[in-house]
């Protein structure tokens, strides 16, 4: 890995962690449901596929739970986000590459929030031994939806501003048709 690379995927990495920090901050309202969050960090899982490799999009969301995980929440905070951020980056960057003429941003943000909630919900399955777990499921899969779409919805506006000032790295141009002006949803 170049100089240039390493530095990018560390301030990414940065970024994500600041993200995930302010986040946890954040005073958001008594919600009747544990666990439900924006997931700001988010923004830069998704705007890794258009960054690095899909092997150096990956090792930016473990080394990113992991430190998070140092946070607050230790292992099994880690175990739920490591599970939720590998399944959901690969779903995106799956449907990224597949049908980047056919999908959106957001709409492929809201596939791989939604994957994160199934994922989190299988490790409790797994953890607390318990399918009763999974009636959370569709509060979570709403949550998801809607936090999806302001993150894809965020991250379109971030690389658009990116990429029309020139000071993003090369977006392979294949994906080039997810930033399309024209595509909403």
């Amino acid at each position: 890995m170049k100089t240039r690379q390493l530095m990018r995927l560390a301030l990414a990495l940065s970024l994500g962690l600041a993200l995930h920090v302010v986040e946890r901050m954040l005073p958001l309202p008594a919600l009747p449901f544990p666990g439900v969050k924006l997931g700001l960090a988010n923004l830069v899982s998704l705007s890794a596929i258009f960054w690095f490799s899909p092997l150096q999009g990956l090792v930016l969301i473990v080394l990113r739970c992991l430190m998070a995980s140092f946070f607050g929440g230790g292992f099994s905070a880690f175990l739920y986000s490591v599970s939720g951020g590998i399944l959901s980056y690969s779903l995106m960057l799956l449907l990224c590459r597949t049908w980047p003429k056919s999908l959106s941003l957001p709409a492929i943000s809201v596939g791989g929030a939604v994957m994160h909630n199934v994922a989190q919900i299988g490790v409790s399955v797994l953890l607390m031994q318990t399918l009763g777990l999974i009636v959370y499921l569709p509060v979570l899969i709403i949550a998801g939806t809607i936090s999806g779409l302001a993150i894809g919805f965020s991250a379109l506006l971030l690389l658009r501003a990116l990429y029309r000032s020139g000071r993003t790295p090369d977006i392979p141009p294949r994906l080039l048709p997810l930033l399309n002006s024209s595509q909403t949803t």
